[in-house]
């Protein structure tokens, strides 16, 4: 779908402007209102008032550990949201085939309550091969959907191992979603994802699984004893939840709510979204810069020949790559 036609979904799909902002600090409650600006469409850099959500699962690289089961978590989570009255945008990341380059897209499929839902949209994205659990365009697709109204985003990046989480770059709030199979006290630390969690959300805490998901509770919140603190008013937690019996879902919303509260009122929310702006300015930087490289005529003239010498190790690879590099800055 070209970004034309979801522009046009999504514009669509957005009601008339309410009257009562649905946030919970009230300073930037009156802050909107003063501006006298419809609600939903205001810039990043301009509105506070939304929430944004990451959820990760971090057993994805495992294949003897069961799934975390984010999608029925969504499905319940989104479900007790837009029962509030919340509109929810869901953006899943599918990976792509190394071979094919061709993803499922089939996380609808898993949602099929929420997917019903007149005030949820979700759009599932392919990963095209890029690091970090979220694709390209998945920080100008959050700003879509606040412009159409959407007031909570949840962010559905794939299982990208220990330290690669580009995701924390782009959302207010981070949230991993463990099994109760999720590993030790040591595993926690280990985990490089652990320590941009804002909250640790241990699912299937039900039944036989019940007494695991206590235990990987209380490692994880031994865990989060050594981690380094971000913020001054909010200290990470650990939570137990049961999407399929719904247990627990009202409470992890009042901690989320409570976070946006405190970050909010204590000005944090917005540092981070103006340090957010600049990474991902710079980001922009990078991409546009590898990009002139690649299709410079210089480069592309030599590429080829510099390749087969690197394949048959006649020059080592950064002897290659700073001819290249020669030959971009002296021709540009």
């Amino acid at each position: 779908m070209e970004e034309e036609d979801l522009s046009d979904n999504l514009l669509s799909r957005r009601k008339k402007p309410e009257k009562k902002v649905l946030c919970y600090s009230p300073p930037l409650q009156s802050m909107r209102q003063s501006m006298s600006v419809p609600y939903g469409f205001l810039s990043l850099s301009d509105s506070m008032v939304f929430l944004y959500l990451s959820i990760y699962l971090s057993d994805d690289d495992d294949d003897d550990l069961p799934g975390a089961g984010k999608s029925t978590f969504i499905e319940a989570f989104g479900k007790h949201l837009t029962s509030l009255g919340y509109k929810v945008a869901v953006l899943p990341v599918d990976p792509s085939s190394k071979i094919t380059g061709g993803s499922l897209l089939g996380d609808k499929t898993r949602m099929p309550t929420l997917t019903l839902d007149e005030n949820a949209y979700i759009r599932p994205s392919p990963s095209r091969g890029t690091l970090g659990g979220v694709t390209r365009t998945t920080n100008e697709t959050i700003l879509l959907c606040e412009s159409a109204g959407y007031n909570i985003i949840l962010v559905e990046t794939i299982g990208v191992g220990q330290s690669e989480f580009m995701v924390s770059d782009m959302v207010d709030m981070f949230c991993l979603i463990l099994p109760p199979a999720g590993g030790d006290e040591l595993q926690g630390i280990k985990k490089g994802i652990v320590e941009v969690a804002d909250i640790v959300i241990i699912n299937k805490s039900d039944g036989d699984l019940a007494p695991a998901a206590r235990r990987i509770q209380g490692e994880y919140l031994s865990a989060l004893k050594y981690m380094r603190k971000r913020s001054r008013v909010w200290a990470p937690t650990v939570v137990r939840i049961s999407s399929i019996k719904k247990l627990g879902i009202k409470e992890l919303w009042e901690r989320m709510a409570e976070f946006q509260t405190k970050m909010s009122s204590s000005g944090e929310l917005f540092h981070k979204r103006k340090i957010q702006h600049k990474i991902w300015m710079w980001n922009y930087i990078k991409e546009n810069i590898l990009e002139m490289f690649r299709e410079h005529p210089s480069v592309k003239s030599k590429l080829s020949h510099l390749e087969e010498q690197v394949d048959q190790r006649t020059i080592n690879p950064g002897m290659a790559a700073d001819i290249l590099l020669r030959e971009f800055m002296n021709r540009s």
